[in-house]
């Protein structure tokens, strides 16, 4: 009888989800558990709700070993849109949403123009966007806030899936919620093993797989929980979960994904393989100009207002959750689930700071400090390979 083969849990690729525990929990302590609150998890994710989907599209910028300065300034900017349309012109909500999301799409091509066809340096192209974008947001704003937006757009970044779905206190929704993803976990946990015994591949011992398993159904329930019993599953997590989908499914599964990798692990041997270098850029940086449109309306939405300085310096927190999140310097290496990890490590520490009382200026400080040892880690574990 052949023996079966076993191999422990690969603790590098949990090391970013074992880090956001813990620094959780060690504001919990030092904030007397004010993070634990029910209406604390819910603004954790609204607040985060916008760096999650700058951090989705900005992996693949980074994954090409480059970045994109602009898209905070590109958030800002498709704000004023969506406020300049909905306040002065009195467009329909959903022309001024489609506006926003088309102003974004330009930006990003705008970008990918000058770096596909004219072979300008995405850092200097970006730069450029960035003072352009957020030059341009003054301008159509006048400098001023537009705003209040009515009830029905400001559902996208601050509403709730069927509010009234309660049981006393606490919302249905959430529940249903928290049993499907359990039944999905265990789902995929078992497919994994079947995929593993088929090609022979090593298993993990038992105990650790229930283990591991076992703590994100344990996060699962206790983040929809918290948030059932607050007022309900937020709207804006359903499009966090869709974009977070999609754009797994595209860098894992898809064509377009793998060039994406080629095209940072080595870039000339990407063209000898014969893919369009040029045209990864271009899409790449189209779609980042794209989700920036999709967080300028959700930020405008939960701020229920375009105000000129939105979006300032999301940027950073974007390239920070990525690069916390395990994506290479060099480029080459990363994935949307560590970017999303990345994009709630950089969320939690400014909750957690906020909540103990720090200054904005220590809490620059502390991020600083920490994306510095993310990237060390990063380039000194290269080197020993």
């Amino acid at each position: 009888m052949e023996k079966k083969k076993t191999a422990n849990l690969d603790m590098k690729q949990y090391g970013m989800f074992i880090v956001l525990i813990a620094v959780f929990l060690i504001f919990a302590f030092m904030t007397g558990g004010k993070n634990l609150s029910p209406a604390n998890i819910n603004n954790l994710i609204l607040q985060n709700s916008y760096v999650v989907i700058l951090a989705t599209g900005m992996l693949l910028c980074v994954l090409t070993g480059n970045v994109d300065l602009g898209v905070g300034s590109v958030v800002a900017l498709c704000g004023a849109v969506v406020g300049v349309l909905l306040i002065d012109v009195k467009v329909p909500m959903v022309v001024a949403i489609l506006a926003a999301l088309i102003v974004g799409l330009l930006c990003g091509m705008f970008s990918g123009f000058f770096i596909s066809v004219m072979g300008v340096p995405p850092f200097i192209v970006t730069l450029a966007t960035m003072l352009m974008g957020r030059g341009a947001t003054y301008t159509i704003l006048k400098a001023q806030t537009k705003g209040p937006f009515n009830a029905s757009y400001n559902y996208i970044g601050a509403g709730f899936l069927f509010p009234n779905a309660k049981i006393g206190n606490f919302n249905m929704i959430c529940l249903l919620v928290a049993i499907i993803a359990t039944v999905f976990i265990i789902i995929g946990e078992v497919k994994g093993i079947a995929t593993k015994k088929k090609y022979g591949f090593a298993q993990n011992p038992f105990y650790q797989t229930v283990i591991k398993d076992g703590i994100f159904i344990f996060l699962v329930w206790f983040v929809l929980i918290k948030l059932g019993q607050y007022s309900g599953f937020p709207f804006v997590l359903v499009i966090m979960a869709c974009i977070v989908g999609v754009y797994h499914f595209i860098t894992s599964k898809t064509v377009a994904g793998r060039q994406i990798y080629a095209l940072g692990g080595n870039r000339k041997a990407a063209q000898l393989s014969g893919i369009k270098t040029d045209r990864v850029f271009f899409w790449v940086y189209t779609n980042m100009g794209f989700l920036a449109g999709v967080a300028g309306v959700v930020l405008s939405a939960r701020n229920g207002s375009a105000t000129p300085k939105a979006g300032d310096q999301f940027e950073m927190d974007a390239i920070a959750s990525c690069y916390l999140g395990g994506a290479a310097v060099a480029g080459g290496a990363g994935t949307i689930f560590g970017a999303v990890i990345g994009a709630f490590i950089m969320g939690v520490l400014n909750n957690g700071m906020s909540l103990y009382g720090w200054s904005t200026d220590i809490q620059k400080i502390v991020k600083g400090a920490v994306l510095l040892v993310a990237v060390t880690a990063d380039l000194m574990s290269k080197r020993k390979k």
